[in-house]
């Protein structure tokens, strides 16, 4: 798992019958939850409704064997990259 400033990316494997969405719901719940425990103060600032900090859709994919070190590769530069990427403001 690597963060990036907006979102998170996820490389995980699971069995063929589960729903992508049973485990996404769980893990948003989750850390939606724990989150506004930790940050009680900061969280009711930004956000009108309480215990909301995901978006409600999320991207999947499924990818094969061989392509696996190339998207993990892909995930551990995300928070990397963008640390490093200047922005540009324009006006």
């Amino acid at each position: 798992m690597e963060t990036d400033k907006d979102h998170l990316d996820f490389l995980l494997s699971y069995d063929t019958t589960d729903r992508v969405r049973n485990i996404v719901k769980p893990v948003k719940q989750e850390t939606a939850h724990h989150l506004w425990k930790k940050y009680p103060g900061f969280l009711p600032e930004q956000y009108w409704k309480k215990n909301i900090f995901w978006s409600y859709g999320y991207f999947a994919c499924s990818i094969w064997e061989e392509s696996s070190a190339a998207i993990e590769g892909y995930i551990v530069s995300q928070g990397y990259l963008s640390q490093r990427t200047p922005t540009h403001s324009t006006g």
